[in-house]
């Protein structure tokens, strides 16, 4: 589906260093210094997900294939970068193609590590970031009612549009963001095409030292207290110790090292999970001899939607999706014990996907 997450944050948080833990297939280039990451590196990362592994371990498939997110990492902002300070403008336009953000804050001390914006200060910095995101959407906004107020003389149904757009240039003025303005699903038609950077959803990453990676400390703290009311979540992880876990290619080597820190999990899988809750989406398999396999979708997809994700023709020639529920799937142990036991259901083209879903297609080519 093609759907990203996009890292970002002021120079030296440890942005390519969380970039570095989660991609699987491309590394970035962690430096300390400004701007090591010109171009933004993309990585596809597994989702993961025990169910996937359960239905594995059933089917026994030649191949398992989990479902992924492209995780893009983009080069640090900094202040002045919505008028092109340091690569501001390159950066923006990167950010302006991911679907969600990853804010990554700095919440650690450590004077080997460069930072030109003073004191450790995680409010400032995530106000740093929103500022310069705010005033290239308040451009975008502006340029918009300019060119709607000569149009709306001409095409009065635009009146509603314009209406809009004021609303989102008075919130911006505020130095506020257009997610926190709760606009409908017909209002955000008005501003779709202007792919608003405060309107998309953010994931924040609270960097910690390693003594605070399991408890947070005053920085994360601070970092929280000026999300409440933005309904997003904080997630506290030691981006390097990740980072670690990541390079380690035994289980059993990586078993021991987040045994030796108390984890009962990589942060990083509570990264991931978090990032693709956040965009609404859903898992639901395939699970078959050749392989078991994840697919993503959004959250109300029909079936119809969710069997193009394997193949358009899927969509185009649908007749019926044959469902079984994966906790029945796992009670029954196989296809043929759901059948006969009643749990496999016929399902047409109105039927919405539900998350876990294990579908078999029936299609005319």
């Amino acid at each position: 589906m093609g759907l990203q997450a996009g890292i970002v944050g002021l120079p030296n948080v440890g942005k390519s260093t969380l970039f570095n833990a989660v991609s699987n297939s491309a590394k970035a280039q962690a430096s300390n210094y400004r701007f090591c990451t010109i171009e933004p590196n993309i990585g596809l990362v597994d989702v993961p997900d025990k169910r996937l592994n359960k239905l594995a371990e059933l089917v026994l498939p030649n191949r398992i294939v989990p479902t992924q997110i492209e995780i893009v990492d983009i080069a640090g902002l900094v202040k002045g970068a919505s008028k092109g300070e340091g690569l501001g403008n390159k950066f923006l336009a990167n950010i302006r193609e991911v679907d969600a953000i990853i804010h990554v804050i700095r919440c650690f001390e450590d004077e080997n590590v460069l930072r030109d914006e003073g004191a450790i200060n995680p409010v400032s910095d995530k106000d740093i970031i929103d500022t310069e995101l705010q005033l290239k959407d308040l451009d975008s906004v502006e340029r918009k009612i300019s060119k709607t107020e000569k149009q709306v003389r001409i095409e009065p149904r635009l009146k509603t549009e314009l209406e809009v757009l004021i609303r989102c240039k008075a919130h911006l003025d505020k130095g506020k963001n257009i997610r926190e303005l709760d606009l409908s699903k017909d209002e955000k038609v008005a501003v779709a095409d202007l792919f608003l950077l405060t309107d998309k959803p953010v994931l924040y990453v609270a960097n910690v030292d390693e003594p605070s990676m399991h408890t947070g400390n005053k920085f994360s703290e601070a970092l929280k207290a000026a999300v409440i009311n933005e309904n997003a979540q904080v997630i506290i992880m030691n981006n390097n110790i990740e980072a670690q876990i990541s390079e380690l290619d035994s289980p059993d080597d990586r078993q021991l090292f987040m045994d030796e820190y108390k984890m009962t999990e990589p942060a990083l899988d509570r990264l991931i999970h978090s990032a693709y809750k956040l965009l609404n989406l859903y898992t639901y398999f395939t699970a078959g001899v050749q392989e078991v396999r994840a697919w993503t979708i959004h959250e109300g997809w029909k079936a119809p939607q969710a069997a193009g994700v394997i193949h358009t023709d899927f969509e185009k020639g649908f007749i019926k999706a044959e469902v079984i529920g994966y906790d029945d799937f796992v009670q029954y142990g196989s296809e043929a014990a759901c059948r006969e036991a009643g749990k496999l259901r016929i399902e047409g083209k109105e039927y919405p996907v539900k998350d876990g879903d294990v579908m078999h297609f029936r299609f005319n080519v």
